[in-house]
């Protein structure tokens, strides 16, 4: 009898040092984790502001590949709710607040623990990066969920290495994302040709990407200086290719309404009459441009067609870089001129 009150002695200081120990532990947590994404800004913003993307990259569905999800009616943006259903466990986020392209906030329940505060923080940096924070917050903690705090290793390491996983996962399916291409070749067709303002330079393959940006810059730039209205989108006329000898020889041009005598002798205005041609669309990065002109090429070749010697061949850019940031989403059409 007397080890037995000696045990039970025990157990009561025993619970009693852990009711102390849990009662002091903090009544509230954060996990912050932020990773560098190789990617603008708005680009990962637009995947994460949308649950309907998250399934890509979420590691807890990696880990758990049975748990049900179900998204709510609204999807992205104030509204917009994810829930999921985890061994009969249900849980819930949603987002309340935005800032857009720089800060989303979130509310998420999990079961009978207390909600908590989701918050992504979106930072541009100069090289195009996106730096990604990524923080989940509580307080008020239940005696019941410090126990499981206190026990289990902290809020940190339950939840840090899930965040660093899932950021990770973003990443690629962010670089994925922006890799998405098509190529589309639509046959034979006639451009109306028009009036256009250009320069023309020469220069080796690795400098025609700058040159070729800092040309329609300056051809644009005379336009609106001047009060010229533009009648279409940028194109490059290109000259000649010559891979052999890593030259290329190109026009930058603007469409324009009419001729018109320009004031500045590195700007002109061409002519191009209405021609027939072979028309390609690429959607997509303008590293696929490559390929782009080779389904073009073998178009020709296999459609027994004949090319124009000397006629025009015209990359026309629809998108602005600028203005949409996703390379996925950039239009280039393609014309080749044929007999």
């Amino acid at each position: 009898m007397k080890a037995l009150k000696y045990i039970m002695l025990l157990l009561l200081i025993l619970v009693i040092g852990v009711s102390i120990y849990v009662a002091v532990q903090p009544n509230s947590f954060k996990v912050t984790r932020t990773r560098t994404i190789n990617a603008p800004q708005s680009v990962v913003y637009d995947n994460v502001i949308d649950f309907k993307n998250w399934e890509s990259w979420s590691s807890w569905i990696e880990k758990q590949p049975d748990i049900k999800i179900t998204l709510g009616d609204t999807t992205e943006g104030v509204g917009g709710s994810y829930n999921w259903n985890d061994n009969e466990t249900l849980g819930q986020i949603q987002t309340t607040a935005t800032v857009p392209k720089t800060s989303i906030t979130q509310e998420m329940q999990f079961g009978y623990y207390p909600k908590s505060n989701v918050n992504w923080t979106f930072k541009s940096n100069t090289d195009g990066s996106t730096d990604v924070t990524w923080s989940i917050s509580g307080k008020d903690l239940p005696f019941g969920f410090k126990i499981f705090v206190a026990f289990s290793g902290g809020m940190d390491k339950q939840i840090g290495p899930d965040y660093e996983k899932s950021l990770e996962k973003l990443d690629s399916a962010v670089q994925a994302e922006m890799k998405v291409y098509s190529i589309k070749t639509e046959g034979v067709t006639q451009h109306s040709g028009g009036y256009y303002l250009y320069n023309t330079t020469s220069c080796k393959f690795n400098d025609f990407k700058d040159n070729m940006t800092a040309m329609l810059g300056q051809v644009g730039s005379y336009a609106i200086t001047h009060n010229v209205t533009m009648a279409g989108k940028p194109f490059v006329l290109y000259h000649k290719w010559d891979e052999e000898n890593n030259a290329v020889i190109f026009s930058a041009c603007i469409p324009i309404n009419s001729r018109i005598l320009s004031e500045e002798p590195h700007i002109l205005t061409g002519q191009l009459e209405s021609f027939k041609t072979v028309k390609t669309v690429l959607k997509g990065n303008y590293t696929n441009l490559k390929e782009a002109w080779s389904v073009t090429m073998n178009y020709i070749g296999e459609n027994n067609l004949e090319m124009i010697e000397g006629g025009p061949m015209l990359e026309t850019y629809l998108t602005d870089p600028q203005a949409e940031p996703n390379p996925a989403n950039w239009v280039t059409e393609i014309y080749v001129a044929v007999k």
